[in-house]
């Protein structure tokens, strides 16, 4: 019947029978098979042309509905009615398509139906959505009768483009004109209370709401728990969505995210346990906000375990899924769970999306596989500032300045430009390879040709390049010139280039400053100690380590720790609690003959107990990064390269060490410390001794 229809689309008969089935194809939501019937008829109609737009958009296919008007516009001698311009301007806004949208609102005004208010409320809408609050206002000021849905869409509008402050603004005119905000007025200009940290203004705003009765409204509610969460008020959150009678997924979603943007972890779980046991079923807003809220709060191995979980309840992890549960691996360094995420990347076909590939690259690069993401990296078919900056930081953090400063070039001339991150990162690379010129011409040009003016964090990286070459003197005089206070990280790169260089004086000065911000950070006592020990200065050293006894400081203890296949192994000072220690200590012993006769000699600087040399040189031995280097090298299982993780500064000898035993057994060993990466092989490392 269908197929003879579309034969005979000759006569006016036929014609009408056309347009009777494209109406029932369309109801069917066969859109495809509407197409059809559609570009089968001669001269569509007016309402045909309509019925097909809408249903593009209803279908979340804005962007055909715009190709389609667009031909309407070029192809039919019939002129747009409102219910048609209302229908493209949907799209429009469904899409956040500018240009189209503009063109849209031309062809309002020339067909003179710019003073129709719901067309007019529906182009501020529009422009709302493609953050556009010019146009936004210009619609809203040429209507000449305004409704309640006017005000509401223009104040949404200041709010999705950032100008919350303008927002509250309309807010207040609206009701001094005597409308009366709704559901939708009053759950739109929340945000920008939370947006501005105006606890007051939305204390006032639900006031009004419990008066008018609006309090049960779901949008509501869930606007308010987000206010008073992001103004720091988790206790008037949980009263709100306490008082609501019933908790749907999304308010539910809302408080979880309340309790972790308050540092709540424990709740935010208790309160997902709750949700299962109700019988709430829990959605991807749900599992993606408890898992890149146990990230953002430190609870890594839990935003796994959730992760884990999530998937043997039957969803799929989607793109956000992915960029919330990759840092957690970055943080954790696990490689293995890394690289099943990376699986699931290849196998679901997410490498287009951007965010998860650049999560990719710094999770390898932290986990010290740096060749992986240079490898993801070069296959990016386009890179955003975002996935350039995280390749020039992954090669700073691994010692490679030459490669950050290539990088960075080749993203000047790809045409992106350059932020505070950029110079962060290409500061940094500098500062871990000796690349002092380099970096003092990087940041000279910051603000003479990116506009970009140097922050504290810019003049620390400075500060740092100058102090790791010996210019020490230099760096203090760009720490007495920065046009801000200098912070922490700025005279702790001055006093760490005095521990190495042996500048007592200025390590003094150093400290002072150090004492006074950050007077509690064991790590400031125990360099200048270092540099007392070091000049042989016994006794200001032993008053800097009772100071620290007196203000009840304790050094924070080394850690190292090495995952062999599915287990972490975690090693301090002096450790024995290894079921392998026998083997471990026996290991260090047979090799250090070795890695003497290959070039090793022990620095016994940096035992900082007053004892003989045979005494310094057996409690060298107990360091942790080399018990688990030993560990390590003692379980290769065939692999040819080891990763070990610390969580302090790796100590000189210990680099040295690791470096011969590097090329006596020879096997790669890497070595990431809380600096930077070390990558030990043939007898030399990455940081060319200098770190």
């Amino acid at each position: 019947m269908q197929k003879a229809i579309l034969s005979k689309l000759t006569s006016n008969h036929s014609h009408f029978q056309a347009e009777k089935l494209l109406k029932h194809v369309l109801d069917s939501g066969d859109l495809a098979r509407a197409r059809q019937v559609f570009d089968k008829i001669p001269e569509p109609s007016l309402y045909s042309w309509t019925d097909l737009i809408t249903a593009y958009t209803k279908q979340g296919l804005p962007h055909e509905s715009i190709k389609l008007y667009s031909s309407f516009r070029d192809k039919s001698s019939l002129l747009p009615d409102r219910v048609l311009l209302l229908s493209v301007a949907k799209a429009c806004a469904s899409c956040a398509h500018l240009t189209k949208a503009r063109e849209i609102h031309e062809d309002v005004v020339r067909f003179r139906l710019q003073s129709d208010r719901v067309l007019g409320n529906a182009l501020i809408n529009m422009y709302g959505k493609c953050k556009f609050y010019e146009g936004a206002q210009l619609v809203f000021d040429g209507l000449r009768v305004k409704d309640v849905i006017s005000w509401t869409s223009l104040l949404s509008c200041y709010v999705n483009c950032g100008l919350s402050k303008r927002a509250l603004e309309v807010f207040g005119e609206m009701g001094f004109t005597g409308f009366k905000a709704n559901e939708m007025t009053l759950s739109s200009i929340l945000p920008a209370c939370s947006d501005l940290k105006r606890l007051s203004s939305g204390r006032e705003i639900h006031g009004y709401v419990m008066r008018n009765k609006f309090d049960e409204n779901p949008f509501v509610s869930s606007a308010l728990v987000d206010m008073y969460a992001r103004c720091s008020s988790l206790k008037h959150a949980k009263l709100v969505f306490d008082n609501v009678p019933r908790h749907d997924i999304v308010l539910s979603n809302v408080m979880l995210s309340a309790y972790f943007l308050n540092g709540e972890s424990g709740c935010a779980l208790n309160l997902l346990d709750q949700m299962s046991a109700q019988g709430v079923p829990l959605n991807y807003e749900s599992w993606n906000t408890v898992i890149s809220g146990c990230v953002q709060n430190g609870e890594n191995t839990q935003a796994l375990e959730l992760l884990a979980q999530m998937q043997k309840q039957g969803l799929k992890p989607n793109h956000i899924t992915i960029t919330s549960g990759l840092p957690a691996c970055s943080s954790l360094e696990c490689l293995r769970t890394g690289k099943q995420i990376h699986a699931f990347i290849s196998r679901n076909g997410m490498f287009e999306d951007m965010t998860c590939t650049t999560a990719l690259i710094y999770m390898y690069a932290k986990c010290g596989k740096l060749e992986v993401s240079r490898h993801i990296f070069n296959m990016m078919p386009s890179r955003d500032i975002v996935a350039w900056n995280t390749m020039i930081i992954a090669n700073s953090m691994h010692g490679n300045g030459e490669e950050a400063l290539m990088l960075y070039q080749n993203m000047l001339n790809s045409g992106s430009k350059p932020n505070s991150v950029t110079f962060s990162g290409v500061l940094s690379g500098c500062s871990h390879s000796r690349l002092v010129e380099e970096g003092l011409r990087v940041f000279d040009s910051m603000s003479r040709d990116h506009l970009v003016e140097p922050d504290a964090d810019h003049y620390a990286n400075l500060i740092d390049l100058l102090s790791r070459s010996g210019r020490l003197k230099e760096a203090y005089g760009y720490i007495q010139r920065m046009p801000m206070e200098p912070t922490a990280s700025a005279w702790g790169a001055l006093l760490g280039g005095c521990r190495v260089y042996k500048n007592v004086e200025l390590g003094r000065i150093a400290a002072s400053h150090l004492f006074e911000i950050e007077p509690d950070n064991p790590g400031n006592y125990v360099l200048l100690s270092n540099i007392f020990v070091g000049a042989k200065l016994w006794e200001e050293a032993s008053h800097i380590r009772k100071l620290m006894e007196t203000k009840g400081i304790s050094k924070l203890p080394g850690c190292s720790w090495i995952q062999v296949k599915n287990k972490v192994y975690t090693f301090s000072v002096g450790d024995k609690s290894n079921e392998q220690s026998d083997k471990i200590y026996k290991f260090l012993n047979d090799i250090s003959d070795k890695v003497r006769l290959a070039g090793y000699l022990p620095n016994t600087d940096f035992v900082l107990q007053d004892l003989d040399q045979e005494e310094k040189e057996e409690a060298l031995c107990n360091h942790s990064e080399k018990l688990a280097v030993a560990f390590g090298l003692l379980n290769l299982n065939g692999e040819t390269s080891i990763r070990v993780f610390k969580n302090l500064r790796i100590c000189g000898d210990c680099h040295n060490f690791i470096k011969f035993t590097a090329k006596v057994v020879g096997v790669q060993i890497i070595v990431r410390d809380c600096l930077r990466f070390h990558h030990f092989k043939d007898g030399t490392c990455s940081c060319k001794d200098f770190w």
